[in-house]
């Protein structure tokens, strides 16, 4: 029973030490808002966090290069080695927000960076009439007052998608008629080869069978046999159809 009694024990107090052992590595987070970035960083150094600007935001009230925001919050318990996300104030804002809708995407991304700005992120969608990469919208707008962070998201134009079809087929006709359709619609001819002779084996006549080569170069009287691609199947404007013709 004594052993027992002191088994117990040696299992209790392990487990109490590693209890301390582990949240003696933790520490209170401070907090470093209203500071700059050394001054954070040397108020954290000690306690062996880190300190990571992570985004940068106008505001009226923070002054230019002091931390506005922090992540974790001040008195948050965490691990040594933790990082610290924060956001740094760029002041109040001191540049006009340009119009670059109309513009192209090189254009306006050019305008943007010209004044110290960067683009936020790129959009497309569909605009009928409309050359592809054209700006259609910003945010924020021309002119805007009340801007949080020094980008400018750009909704651009799409390129216009090939317009597409179903295949006909053109077994049977001859291959000029083929190819002057083909043109026409907007498509290219593309291989062109010459079916090989085909002999009935079924045929058990005691007449010898010839058999006759075909042409050595198709002509545009030459019937087509088979196409690809096949009757049926969608393609876009531009497309090659190869034929094999007899």
């Amino acid at each position: 029973m004594l052993g027992l009694v002191l088994v117990i024990v040696a299992l209790v107090s392990a487990v109490t030490a590693m209890r301390f052992a582990i949240h003696g590595q933790e520490v209170a987070v401070p907090a470093v808002v209203g500071q700059t970035p050394a001054e954070a960083e040397r108020a954290v150094a000690g306690l062996g966090l880190q300190i990571e600007i992570e985004r940068q935001y106008y505001s009226p009230q923070i002054p230019e290069g002091r931390i506005m925001s922090q992540l974790p919050l001040p008195g948050t318990k965490v691990r040594r080695g933790w990082q610290l996300r924060v956001a740094q104030s760029l002041g109040p804002t001191r540049v006009a927000i340009p119009e670059v809708v109309g513009q192209s995407e090189h254009a306006a991304e050019l305008n943007i960076r010209r004044r110290g700005l960067d683009v936020a992120s790129l959009a497309q969608m569909q605009a009928v009439g409309v050359a592809a990469d054209v700006v259609l919208a910003q945010s924020p707008p021309a002119n805007a007052t009340q801007v949080v962070a020094p980008k400018i998201s750009l909704l651009l134009t799409a390129p216009a998608e090939p317009q597409a079809f179903l295949m006909p087929s053109f077994v049977g006709q001859p291959l000029g008629s083929v190819s002057r359709t083909l043109q026409d619609a907007g498509f290219k001819l593309g291989n062109v080869s010459v079916a090989p002779a085909v002999v009935d084996p079924a045929n058990q006549s005691s007449t010898p069978i010839v058999a006759v080569p075909p042409p050595a170069q198709p002509t545009p009287a030459s019937l087509i046999v088979s196409q690809v691609p096949a009757a049926g199947q969608k393609v876009v404007a531009g497309s090659a159809v190869s034929v094999e013709v007899k």
